[in-house]
């Protein structure tokens, strides 16, 4: 067997439905649409959630809660994973990213104190919760708060 003689199995490769191309097609005169009706109709068809002028469902259902548009996106990393970068190293957003620790920048990093840290560290991040800023200073590091 050579990969020029491969061949899917008969029936398996269907030809593309050519519509409205005339009656020796197969799909010619009403390009299989029927006769008539909202969906025989040039941009015809109903709108997704259309519900034949019953109430749709989205309507039905009550509404809960609310979204702030104005939110921010803060990315929360435990002192733990810092444990990865040597001593005496600058840490900042470029360099998490760098090492996989987060994906994107989104709207600011939080160091929060989860684990224990032997080492100095510098940080320069945007926020820095309390636990953490005393772990990290008692280790020696410093933190550069960046706005």
């Amino acid at each position: 067997m050579k990969l020029n003689s491969l061949k899917p199995p008969a029936g398996s490769r269907k030809k593309r439905k050519r519509v409205g191309r005339g009656d020796g097609s197969g799909h010619g005169g009403t390009s299989c649409k029927g006769a008539k009706g909202q969906n025989a109709r040039s941009g015809g068809g109903v709108s997704p959630g259309f519900e034949g002028g019953q109430m749709p469902l989205a309507r039905r259902l009550p509404k809960r809660g609310f979204r702030n548009v104005f939110r921010k996106e803060i990315i929360a990393i435990n002192i733990e994973k810092l444990k990865g970068f040597p001593a005496g190293s600058v840490i900042d957003e470029d360099s998490l990213i760098q090492a996989g620790f987060v994906k994107r920048k989104g709207d600011g990093i939080k160091i929060l104190g989860k684990g224990d840290l032997d080492y100095p560290l510098s940080l320069k991040v945007n926020m820095v919760s309390r636990g953490a800023r005393s772990k990290i200073e008692a280790a020696g590091g410093s933190i550069i708060e960046v706005v």
